[in-house]
């Protein structure tokens, strides 16, 4: 069985990293669906209140990140709350992953499908992302970690695209009222939810620190990178208001990407489409990391903490990826009810783990460092 050296560690990464961890694991496949959820011209503020909240989460998220437990990985995790309970949080913490990596995998897909590739067997899509992220993942925690620098230069500026959308002879001002919710309803709360939840990405950090500079000053940049994705998500919504209306933009899957198809430029063609290509740095960069948490999980809960990385480990939690994915599309994911169930299901998990994780990891140093 061959050996890999996937949790090697030969240098740190510094602050910066933390700000385009943070802002990179917040823009992933929700912010596509994103205007479909939150719908209201109103709902602008909940963006900002709930990027407020999450500043909370990353001050708490940040004291875990300088203390000296986190530093020490598992065995940090194994001195705060003992062997066994981290065993359960591993098992907990594999299936919570796998399901995420199997909604962000075929929403991706169902975008490609929709787009670019309609008459392609989606199974072989699903399995070239997979593919892509294996060979990602394989280069260990840290090179993937730098990967991130990639997966920045290649998504963050698409959102700049969006601005002259503000400036056409059809986005009519009138679409962005009522300011202050006249109602609020379920669906109100559900968009709610959905931001929180799609904030969540950063709690994953809290896992891979050991490759994470412990720099005192960690606050300011996941301040930052928290903030750029909220300038992001506001900027994307208000332009899809303004382009849609809220009476229509309810009504259509992807409404991101379908405005991608309207903007204008002089030497190029179908934008959507290399939007969409540049998008893929993105999840392939989610994927990957979340791949190596899932690996890393599993090692956990089947005691092998103490034995070198193999390939074949590695390759059997792509399989169990590439399994569960496959089987959700073709159980569940055709359908209209299985495919809300999904993302519902997703929604309301992420939402719970980023208010759970920050604050259990929050207390148990405090309360450490008082004993």
């Amino acid at each position: 069985m061959k050996t890999i050296s996937l949790y090697n560690r030969t240098s740190t990464l510094g602050g910066t990293y933390f700000l385009l961890l943070v802002n990179r694991t917040q823009m992933h496949y929700f912010v596509l669906i994103m205007p479909v959820y939150l719908v209201h011209s109103y709902m602008v503020w909940g963006i900002v209140v709930m990027g407020l909240l999450s500043q909370i989460n990353l001050m708490m998220l940040s004291k875990w990140f300088t203390s000296s437990y986190a530093a020490k990985g598992y065995q940090g995790f194994v001195q705060l709350f003992g062997k066994r309970t981290v065993q359960v949080i591993a098992i907990f913490g594999f299936l919570i992953i796998l399901l995420k990596i199997s909604i962000i995998t075929l929403g991706y897909v169902e975008m490609l499908h929709s787009f670019m590739y309609p008459s392609m067997n989606k199974k072989w899509l699903i399995l070239a992302i997979l593919l892509i992220s294996l060979f990602v993942t394989s280069h260990g925690m840290e090179k993937t970690l730098r990967f991130v620098v990639i997966a920045f230069l290649c998504g963050a500026w698409i959102a700049i695209l969006f601005i002259p959308f503000f400036f056409t002879q059809s986005a009519n001002y009138r679409d962005l009222y009522p300011l202050i919710p006249t109602e609020w309803s379920e669906k109100s709360w559900l968009g709610l939810l959905f931001i929180w939840s799609a904030l969540s990405g950063p709690v994953y950090l809290a896992f891979m620190v050991p490759w994470l500079s412990s720099n005192k000053k960690v606050l300011k940049y996941l301040v930052i990178g928290n903030m750029l994705t909220i300038m992001e998500y506001s900027l994307l919504f208000i332009a899809s208001v303004l382009f849609y209306g809220s009476n229509y933009l309810s009504k259509i899957n992807f409404p991101v990407v379908h405005m991608g198809g309207y903007i204008q430029t002089s030497g190029l063609e179908r934008i959507d489409y290399i939007l969409i290509s540049f998008h893929m740095f993105n999840y392939v960069f989610d994927i990957s990391i979340l791949l190596l948490c899932l690996y890393g999980a599993g090692r956990v809960f089947m005691r092998k903490m103490n034995e070198r990385t193999t390939r074949i480990g590695l390759l059997s939690s792509w399989l169990v990826i590439l399994i569960s994915i496959i089987s959700m599309d073709q159980w569940l994911w055709e359908t209209v009810p299985g495919q809300k169930m999904l993302l519902n299901t997703q929604i309301w998990l992420g939402a719970f783990i980023y208010l759970l994780v920050p604050t259990i990891l929050f207390t148990a140093v405090k309360r450490k460092e008082s004993m």
